[in-house]
């Protein structure tokens, strides 16, 4: 399989964790995966992001995203509801959405599926697993995938 040289890719992560947010940003930076990485609370803050809206409005610092790395459970806007908006949108339904979360309930992978997300991996316990994962997410999205 010929895998053609990586280039860095935009990713946009919605959780409302942070200490989750800090710890994927060092387990990215540890991995060494090519990236840029930006972060929201919540769905709300999300879809505001991706139309360049509110406080999202400057086109040229908030890029769409080639990756969306989504929690399930956050305020205000769940990440369910937020897959369903984004996948709706002839303007965002073309970026792949990874549901990123500690649910490991079956009816959320069945359901994330079907509203359209990429891949659901159930968040790594330790950080020696994140930025396992955060490699394995990078090979995969930066040198395997052909993003749109």
């Amino acid at each position: 399989m010929n895998y053609s040289k990586p280039q860095a890719i935009n990713i946009l992560m919605a959780d409302d964790d942070e200490d989750d947010r800090l710890l994927t940003q060092d387990a990215l930076d540890e991995s060494r995966v090519l990236n840029t990485i930006n972060f929201v609370n919540d769905g709300v803050e999300l879809i505001e992001y991706l139309r360049n809206e509110g406080g999202y409005s400057d086109k040229e610092r908030y890029q769409r995203p080639n990756l969306i790395l989504l929690d399930l459970n956050m305020p205000r806007m769940d990440g369910r509801e937020a897959l369903k908006i984004i996948k709706a949108d002839a303007k965002l339904r073309s970026i792949p959405v990874v549901i990123l979360t500690t649910s490991k309930e079956e009816e959320d992978k069945l359901r994330g599926y079907d509203s359209g997300a990429a891949s659901y991996i159930a968040k790594p316990v330790n950080f020696e697993g994140l930025v396992e994962l955060m490699k394995n997410l990078g090979k995969y999205w930066i040198e395997i995938v052909e993003l749109p």
